[in-house]
């Protein structure tokens, strides 16, 4: 039985008791052995994993029974991960160019002295200031943490919490595309409010995509679609929400995030029992640590009314190609929500100065999201020569920050960038403070 040592202290164990194989007998999900190479290095025998309920059928077999060992080989390029890439970079840019609309509409709107005022203090509740994001990277860590020891109980919280937050951001994505359309535009009243009909009918529908998820969410052979429409909706209303008053404060929150990420992902491995990292067991859930391994899930339940809890923060795509893996289960690669979110505050950040400055060519926004790019590149590279799970912001972080560092040094507008741009768009007819040669920027009220 699996028991509570590791698969190495088994085959040690059994290797000097003299077993010329060891098959280790599982009543929980399946997963392959996962460990470095070097710590096997003293292990010459056979080491296999079976289902329990396997074992109990070779015993009604009697002593007449022959079995073969056979490790299904896996295919050098996994093209789940060109899919992840679409889907990461896609939300990346789309989070970014809606905040940059979102800022645009509101440049516009604003005519008054009045408007202006309500506009800043709305902002302010809306952006982080250096303190509430060491206060976010702080209460991120306590939460791994807390799902790490009680797993079993707050999964059920983030799914929870998920459910409402991925039905709201779905309809305030297609709420958006909805505006756009003018048919259908009929009113009622309630409660001293008048409401489009049709955004009663799209909440409804909202709420049942996300109720049906949450029924359905073990389904692995179909849930996962549903799950990524609502993760990818979660992360552009995030992205087009949350605002980053300036690139000082996108520094410090990747910065931090990135220690966070590395921390947990290659030192807790020193620091834990069983040698597995943090942040690898919650993202996986249990029994899912051969993303330790190799980057991919790999399920096999004992049995079909068993499955178990898995936190729904990642996207997950099935790998695309044939393995006699999946004929007992479903490998799956994964990408957490946070290495979309987070580069992606930044790069939303960038679009928006670029409409405050009224760049043109969106350079800021641009060049930040094809460093994005190259990071998710880099990172899977990296994934397939190491062959084990990376933390994506160890690649992501330093493209999109360097980059977007030199771009801003390159214009000349470093200061500008590093504390925000906060100047307003006044109208012509203001009398201006300076006249000399009508270039300067600044008007009295």
């Amino acid at each position: 039985m699996r028991g509570n040592c590791t698969y190495l202290e088994k085959a040690r164990i059994a290797q000097k008791l003299g077993a010329k194989t060891l098959l280790i007998a599982s009543k929980t999900a399946l997963s392959p052995l996962s460990g470095n190479k070097t710590d096997f290095k003293d292990v010459t025998i056979p080491v296999a994993l079976v289902r329990y309920i396997d074992i109990m059928d070779m015993q009604t077999l009697g002593n007449r029974i022959n079995v073969t060992l056979y490790s299904p080989p896996l295919p050098e390029f996994d093209y789940s991960m060109f899919v992840i890439f679409l889907i990461a970079v896609l939300t990346v840019a789309l989070g970014g160019y809606w905040s940059g609309v979102s800022e645009h509409e509101d440049l516009k709107a604003v005519a008054s002295p009045e408007d202006r005022e309500t506009r800043r203090k709305k902002e302010e509740n809306v952006t982080f200031t250096p303190l509430t994001v060491i206060l976010f990277v702080v209460i991120c860590c306590v939460m791994l943490v807390l799902l790490y020891f009680f797993y079993k109980w707050l999964v059920y919280v983030i799914i929870s919490v998920f459910f409402l937050a991925s039905a709201m951001s779905l309809y305030n994505c297609l709420a958006a595309l909805l505006q756009k359309i003018s048919f259908g535009q009929c009113r009622i009243s309630c409660c001293n409010k008048s409401i489009e009909v049709r955004l009663i009918f799209l909440a409804g529908f909202c709420i049942a995509a996300a109720a049906v998820w949450v029924v359905f969410r073990n389904e692995d052979r179909w849930a996962w679609i549903l799950q990524d429409i609502l993760g990818v909706a979660f992360c552009l209303n995030f992205i087009k929400t949350l605002k980053m008053p300036n690139f000082k404060s996108c520094v410090i929150l990747l910065g931090l995030l990135l220690l966070y990420d590395v921390f947990f992902v290659f030192i807790t491995p020193f620091i834990t029992k069983n040698g597995a990292s943090i942040m690898v067991e919650v993202a996986a859930g249990p029994f899912g640590n051969s993303e330790k391994n190799d980057g991919n899930l790999v399920e096999v339940p004992t049995e079909r009314s068993a499955p178990h809890e898995k936190l729904p923060v990642v996207i997950r795509v099935p790998r695309l190609q044939f393995s006699a893996l999946t004929l007992c289960g479903m490998p799956f690669s994964l990408l957490g929500f946070g290495d979309i979110i987070v580069p992606g505050l930044l790069v939303a950040y960038c679009r928006r100065f670029d409409v405050q400055t009224r760049s043109s060519s969106s350079v800021y926004y641009v060049s930040c999201t094809i460093a994005y790019a190259v990071g998710m590149v880099l990172t899977f590279v990296v994934l397939a020569l190491m062959k084990m799970g990376q933390p994506a912001l160890l690649y992501l972080v330093p493209c999109t920050l360097i980059t977007s560092s030199v771009v801003a040094w390159r214009r000349k507008e470093m200061k500008k960038f590093w504390k925000g741009s906060s100047y307003q768009v006044l109208d012509s007819s203001r009398k201006p403070l300076l006249q000399d040669d009508g270039t300067s920027g600044l008007y009295c009220k």
